[in-house]
Parts: C-alpha cells; structure tokens; sequence
C-alpha cells in the first residue's frame, strides 16, 4: 500500500477541539493517539501535491465563451487545524517517529511495559 499523498500533523493534545474530523482519517478526539506523556497527538490526511502550475481552458456552456483557470503549485487538502508551526511528516518520518520513547514506552526483557 503507498502512502506517498498521506501526510501526519503533530499538534498539541491542547487544541484537539479545533479538529474537524470530516477532514481527518480519525473519526474523534477519542480515537487520537496520544505522545507518552500527553502532551501531544497527530493527525492524517491525504493531499494532492500539484509540481507546478496547471493551466486549464475549456468553453463556459452557458456564454460560449472560452475561460482559463490557474491552479498554482502547492499542496492542496490540508485540514484546517493545519499550521506550519506543527510539523508534519510523511509516512517514513512518522513512522520513525512513533518508534521513539516519546511516543512508545520501552519494553524491559520480560517483554512488559518498563
């Protein structure tokens, strides 16, 4: 399975209210996962990465009239609890990510939590 339009945003567990979860693959607040110590969540999404600007021409049916749209390069469909100063990471990075004790409590040799 390729995850090369998937994106995770780690936020503050603080602003888990300004979630809109129609824009989320999670459905609640209840099926966030939470850092170790609380203080921290993530959310996914999918985008569409656009490389460069599109330039689309097609006839308005209802003047006959031709009509040019441009789309600008960028990434398009990031929630709206989206902001640049929480980082976001793709699959491999969150991955490695979630593997660190910040995120995950060690095991000790019996295989228990430590």
């Amino acid at each position: 399975m390729a995850f090369e339009n998937r994106r995770y945003l780690v936020i503050p567990t603080s602003i888990t209210g300004s979630i809109d979860f129609n824009q989320v693959l999670e459905t609640s607040v209840e099926t966030l996962r939470l850092s170790v110590d609380g203080t921290k969540t993530f959310v996914k999404y999918e985008v569409t990465v656009v490389e460069e600007d599109q330039t689309n021409t097609f006839v308005d049916p209802e003047t006959n009239e031709e009509v040019t749209t441009v789309t600008p390069a960028g990434v398009y469909g990031r929630p709206s609890v989206y902001s640049a100063e929480y980082p976001e990471y793709n699959h491999p990075d969150i991955l490695a990510l979630l593997s660190t004790e910040e995120w995950t409590v060690p095991m000790d040799e019996s295989g228990s939590m430590a």
